[in-house]
């Protein structure tokens, strides 16, 4: 398979997963705490990547690597998905993650200060107008209660989850991304959990199939899976690039919420696809500059 089409299958396998991700986690927040219904289905991902990295056991190296997985475990994982359970107890699924996909602008500026990727006129503006369409999306997509902290959660996750991808893009050359991902999420899982004990009663979990099958879907196919794809795809493409495709997770996470949760559909949320899709095109497209090339004299 060429690595074009690799790429791009990997791409949608993402978005499909993490969009359909934030209803099917706000349906299952009313039958559980957030903070355990973080931990859990976090743990449940980090351990199916374990037992999937244990052929490679001795590119691990936790003696020495530790702190690289226990920092990037805090950023990526107990932040940002602390920050996203707990938030979308406020807001409608689709409108907090509009919110929460501000992280690719973060991500292309945090790229460009400290990765050293090109910042150029185009992916400026396809950067700029990809915050615009999820501004758009956010002021007017739904109708319903919208609280301040609630959107200010969602801002905490973008910002967590654009530094820790930052952060495991600097470290990628020193670690083994599959056990640096498996890491990752169990060691940010049992701190979710623990935090979660000890705040939270495990009595107050209704353990119906309804979510169960959520809980077990998000924990292999969002957790496992998908940051398995994401980092991978982080660590063979620039991170900023990687990042505008996420403009369109909201889109999916939107359309699942409408059907599924029942959120209302606006023109401000055609105008904010409109907006994103064009911000992906300007960031990933780079026009080709002809040269035209002076002819002799006499010619």
């Amino acid at each position: 398979m060429q690595p074009q089409k690799k790429t791009m299958i990997l791409l949608i396998f993402l978005i499909l997963v993490w969009g359909i991700n934030w209803p099917i986690s706000k349906i299952a927040l009313a039958y559980a705490p957030p903070l355990l219904f973080a931990g859990i289905r976090t743990v449940i991902g980090g351990i199916i990547l374990i037992l999937i990295a244990l052929p490679r056991l001795k590119a691990l190296h936790f003696r020495q690597l530790w702190p690289v997985y226990l920092t990037s475990a805090i950023l990526s994982i107990v932040f940002y998905y602390g920050f996203q359970t707990i938030g979308l107890q406020y807001v409608p699924a689709g409108l907090f993650s509009s919110i929460v996909f501000l992280q690719p602008v973060l991500l292309g500026v945090f790229s460009w200060l400290w990765l050293g990727e090109s910042m150029y006129g185009l992916k400026i503006a396809g950067l700029l107008l990809g915050f615009v369409g999820v501004a758009t999306l956010s002021l007017g997509g739904f109708t319903g209660s919208v609280s301040l902290w609630g959107i200010l959660l969602g801002l905490a996750s973008a910002l967590s989850w654009a530094l820790g991808t930052v952060y495991l893009k600097r470290k990628s050359a020193r670690v083994d991304m599959l056990w640096m991902t498996a890491m990752q999420i169990t060691i940010g899982g049992v701190i979710l959990l623990v935090s979660g004990s000890a705040v939270e009663r495990w009595s107050d979990i209704v353990w119906n199939s309804t979510f169960i099958a959520d809980t077990l879907f998000i924990a292999v196919f969002v957790i496992a899976l998908g940051w398995l794809v994401y980092f991978k795809l982080i660590n063979e493409g620039e991170a900023g690039k990687v990042g505008s495709f996420t403009f369109l997770i909201p889109l999916i996470s939107i359309g699942t919420s409408v059907v599924w949760l029942k959120e209302q559909i606006t023109l401000n949320l055609v105008l904010g696809m409109v907006l994103i899709v064009t911000s992906i095109i300007l960031v990933n497209v780079k026009f080709r500059r002809y040269a035209v090339k002076e002819m002799p004299d006499g010619q």
